[in-house]
């Protein structure tokens, strides 16, 4: 009986000391605000279902946790890319990338904690190349920049979404051509700015011709119906009664002779005090 309860006591007694050793040698993990966790067991493998929060983790001194910045992170990058012409065109580029939140076990079993160069960036400069390749460098300098940053932005984003990154955003913050090909756009913009401009000027006189045009060609056509429709007796009794009207002057006197060179219109000879 004493043997039994000595095996029982050397049995309870070795599972205590296991446990406090485990617990002596437990992992203490914080994880902080903006950092996700993810726990690798040895016996069972990944944990993929379960994303640890921020807080604080005890963990078995056999297992490992992993944690993961989710904070929107923001990467540089300088290139030299051609153009659909050939040309090589030097580009600054900014990505603003961060995990997806619920998808870091996934994240971390494709590509692990290093997952920015082995995907964000490479994806990066792949976007970037194929969608410059589509346009010549006038293009790139004066008219498509925001049509490029928007196409390399649907594209890269699609890609890191499928691997569990959000994109987000893609900025362009210089496009650099050779000094030559700079100077040669330049000029040919200025020549189309000033053509424009003497489009503009040969419009304006042209419009500003047609307009006198129409102006004279109304006064004409006003005298001409003017014209037509007077008739000689209208004039003269037009001419009587303005002179008739000049003679009801208080002061001004009047003499009032019919002149048959004239057509017989009565004339004012003299007037005054």
């Amino acid at each position: 009986m004493d043997q039994k309860k000595l095996m029982t006591w050397g049995i309870l007694g070795f599972f205590g000391l296991l446990v406090l050793i485990m617990l002596t040698s437990a992992t203490f993990v914080t994880i902080d605000s903006g950092e996700r966790g993810v726990l690798f067991r040895p016996f069972q493998g990944l944990e993929k279902d379960k994303v640890f929060a921020p807080g604080f983790h005890v963990v078995a001194p056999w297992n490992t946790m992993f944690v993961y910045e989710v904070r929107e992170q923001q990467l540089e990058e300088q290139m030299e890319v051609l153009s659909s012409n050939g040309l090589n065109i030097r580009l600054d580029v900014t990505a603003r990338i961060r995990p997806d939140f619920g998808q870091v076990p996934l994240l971390h079993e494709n590509f692990a904690k290093d997952y920015i160069e082995r995907l964000v960036r490479p994806e990066i400069r792949s976007s970037v190349r194929q969608v410059i390749g589509k346009f010549t460098p006038e293009e790139l300098y004066s008219t498509k920049r925001d049509e490029v940053q928007t196409l390399i932005t649907e594209e890269l984003s699609n890609t890191l979404a499928r691997n569990y990154v959000e994109l987000r955003a893609i900025l362009i913050r210089d496009i650099e051509l050779p000094d030559k090909v700079r100077t040669a756009i330049e000029e040919k913009l200025e020549a189309e700015q000033a053509s424009l401009k003497y489009e503009y000027i040969l419009t304006r006189e042209k419009q500003e011709a047609e307009r006198r045009l129409i102006e004279a060609q109304a006064k004409a056509d006003a005298n001409r119906i003017l014209t037509a429709s007077l008739s000689e007796n209208i004039l003269r009794d037009k001419g009587i009664e303005a002179t008739l009207e000049l003679a009801k002057s208080p002061n001004s006197k009047v003499v009032v002779v019919g002149d048959a060179g004239s057509g017989g219109l009565p004339l004012i000879l003299g007037g005054g005090n």
